[in-house]
């Protein structure tokens, strides 16, 4: 019962950053995952795995709320997101492909150089020049398939590329943002069928677990997660999100110093 409350707390947070960021939460949830499953004796070669697949399969229902918020205000640019979206479905199917070869441990290494630079950006807030320009088809498409690849290996809704990408293309922040919490449920669905499909005959999987998809997790963070998700969407428009993303920053320091000293 606790840890299941402990998966309520953790898809609360995770919505809430979803709705703010749109980064669909899974730097929170992943880190958590792995400490719970580590705790309940899951086998290092298979927990990493889970949380990634779990963490992508609450991101499709954060996904939805968040984006029927965002369209609500009017700032999800679908067109664009339609052609970002084609390239996203294969880069994240080949993502979960190609991780599955990669063993836990060192697939943690890797989440946790990931979450200090990501740190680095968003306290010092990082982003590349603007262009000014929306790039042709094919490129969207390209650029697609590199935020579906990144964002399966870290269980997240790909805002972390997502974002700064189209702020290069100078779309405003806010629907930066909304358009990319709509690019991350095509991330998640993906991403949650691969890693279905990838886990299927894995050994050592906990019961409930439907490939490397644990369902207590995932219920219990989908709970709190999507009604969290219009809370932040809401508030995305009335608060300073630099001093929120510098807080947020300090939190992914202390994730990815325990992944890599651990």
């Amino acid at each position: 019962m606790s840890v299941f409350l402990l998966f309520l707390a953790v898809g609360a947070a995770a919505g809430l950053l979803a709705g703010l960021f749109g980064i669909g939460g899974g730097m929170v949830i992943v880190p958590v995952l792995v400490l719970t499953f580590e705790a309940q004796g899951v086998g290092a070669d298979v927990l990493t795995h889970m949380a990634i697949a779990t963490s992508l399969a609450t991101i499709v229902f954060t996904s939805i709320s968040s984006v029927l918020e965002h369209h609500r205000n009017g700032a999800v640019r679908w067109p664009l997101v339609a052609r970002l979206s084609i390239g996203i479905v294969a880069g994240t199917a080949l993502g979960v492909a190609l991780i599955t070869q990669v063993p836990g441990p060192v697939l943690q290494n890797i989440i946790g150089v990931f979450a200090l630079l990501l740190a680095a950006k968003m306290f010092f807030d990082l982003t590349p020049g603007r262009d000014g320009h929306v790039p042709r088809d094919g490129a969207l498409v390209g650029a697609g398939g590199l935020i579906g690849f990144g964002s399966s290996w870290f269980g997240i809704g790909g805002g972390t590329f997502t974002v700064p990408y189209l702020t290069w293309m100078q779309i405003p922040m806010r629907q930066a943002v909304a358009s990319s919490a709509a690019c991350g449920l095509p991330i998640a669905i993906t991403g949650a069928l691969s890693n279905v499909w990838a886990g299927w005959q894995a050994s050592g999987l906990p019961a409930w677990s439907t490939g490397f998809l644990y369902w207590p997790a995932i219920i219990g963070i989908v709970l709190t997660s999507v009604p969290m998700a219009k809370v932040g969407a809401r508030l995305a428009h009335r608060l300073d999100q630099n001093k929120l993303k510098k807080a947020f920053a300090l939190l992914l320091c202390v994730v990815g110093l325990r992944f890599l000293l651990s």
